[in-house]
């Protein structure tokens, strides 16, 4: 879904069209949203196949090649890891007001996901079997951390949300890459949340051979059993063909949110959360539901006015008038019925009693309810993993989580009784399936 059909760039003098759900051009839009989900284009998907095999097969030496082409054209291999003394430095380089910060929301994300770890279990039966599953964490995992408009916007955020859950999980190495600046510089603020929740393994690599590198392993950079992080189509079209050999996060699309507004709802807040997710990338999704016509009226001259004042005003007005969308439901039923069929990334419920609507929503990846809980809070310092199903997956799929570092294994254990009294049944399954050896080695024991 590469523009919305719906969007406003048919009257240029304004961002977004509302529209009924119940007209033609409503139920056009709908039907967009329902079938946003995109795989890669062919020239992207052909693209990284051969990155892939170049790293697999010449290891550092393609990790630098495409590095110096695409991201610091002196990186030497000597600097492909980041060094002790960078890691130090990188201290001096921040101030009091971000490592405050830090604190406050690693604490907050280390709190939340500590709730998630899962436990061993075992069952004993009175004829003396013993089953259940043992968990166990990963031996290694890699965390991708975009640069963000060459290294001058780092992600702090992506350092935590994927960091932490794996250090609760129990991982015993975590690698992390991210790509250098011009200079082959990786930001301070990265490394220094990287360091406070104890990562030390940092490489300079970006885009799909930094991917390529975790799941193939080079001479510097570890081969990892899990991959984690956000990134561009190169990244996602990466992680999405190593997926078998490693497992992924997930295959993620352009960030979205879904807001739900009745008449308590202030125009303001709704285009401010609009925007926000707006200016992360010109394929952003922003959709609005609202129950009155004025609202959505207001929300459209809210728009206008706060785009002006944004940094990234250019990026945020394409997404609204290419794919942002302002539909007008006839009530709060059918309002949530369209958030349940869309599956939105972020749903908020900005309406009056959200708590009651709550029950009503079966798919999401975070619902944010209340007037007072603009979906950047969830990014940086609620607490919950900002990691979330996109393009309507959240129907099957959950945020990344503790569990996403985790595996689970089965234990069985008979005793000599218990063998017996399962015997007839093991080997009546056994031989109607035709597996007679498996019917035997039953047999063989109760000899």
């Amino acid at each position: 879904m590469c523009k919305m059909s719906c969007g406003g760039s048919r009257l240029s003098s304004m961002l977004i069209t509302p529209f009924s759900t119940t007209s033609p051009e409503g139920l056009n839009c709908l039907q967009g949203l329902l079938s946003r989900f995109q795989p890669a284009e062919n020239g992207c998907r052909d693209i990284v196949t051969d990155i892939i095999a170049q790293v697999r097969d010449r290891g550092d030496e393609a990790v630098l090649e495409y590095g110096r082409k695409f991201d610091s054209p002196d990186l030497k291999r000597t600097e492909l890891q980041v060094s002790t003394a960078e890691l130090l430095e990188a201290y001096e380089l921040v101030d009091n007001d971000f490592l405050e910060t830090l604190a406050k929301a690693i604490e907050r994300v280390q709190d939340f996901h500590e709730r998630e770890m899962e436990d061993s279990w075992m069952q004993t039966r009175e004829n003396g079997t013993i089953v259940g599953r043992m968990v166990r964490p990963v031996d290694a995992a890699g965390l991708y951390v975009p640069g963000g408009q060459g290294g001058s916007t780092p992600l702090v955020s992506s350092v935590l949300m994927n960091g932490i859950p794996a250090g609760i999980a129990g991982v015993v190495r975590r690698v992390m890459l991210t790509p250098p600046d011009k200079n082959g510089k990786v930001s301070p603020h990265l490394l220094v949340a990287a360091q406070e929740i104890g990562i030390v393994d940092i490489f300079k690599a970006g885009s799909a051979w930094g991917i390529a590198a975790l799941a193939h392993g080079t001479e510097q950079i570890p081969a990892v059993d899990v991959i984690v992080g956000p990134g561009n189509q190169f990244v996602t079209e990466a992680k999405s063909q190593v997926s078998g050999m490693v497992r992924i996060d997930m295959v993620a699309g352009p960030s979205e949110v879904l807001i739900v507004a009745d008449s308590s709802a202030k125009a303001s807040h709704a285009a401010a959360d609009m925007l926000a997710q707006a200016e992360h990338d010109p394929m952003a999704l922003a959709v609005l539901v609202a129950t009155e016509k004025q609202f959505a009226d207001d929300v459209l001259i809210e728009l206008e006015r706060q785009l002006q004042t944004l940094n990234r005003s250019d990026i945020a007005e394409k997404a609204l008038r290419d794919r942002g969308v302002i539909l007008l439901a006839a009530d709060l039923e059918e309002a949530v019925a369209i958030a349940n069929d869309i599956a939105i990334e972020h749903l908020e419920l900005m309406v009056n009693t959200p708590w009651e609507l709550l029950p009503q929503i079966r798919h999401a990846g975070a619902i944010f309810l209340g007037h007072h809980t603009p979906e950047a809070a969830g990014d940086y310092l609620a607490g919950p993993n900002h990691v979330l199903p996109t393009m309507g997956t959240a129907k099957f799929s959950s945020a990344l989580g503790v569990e996403t570092f985790l595996k689970k294994s089965s234990i069985i254990s008979y005793s000599e009784q218990a063998l017996k009294e399962d015997a007839d049944h093991i080997r009546l399954l056994a031989n109607l399936e035709g597996l007679t050896a498996h019917a035997a080695s039953v047999t063989e024991r109760l000899k």
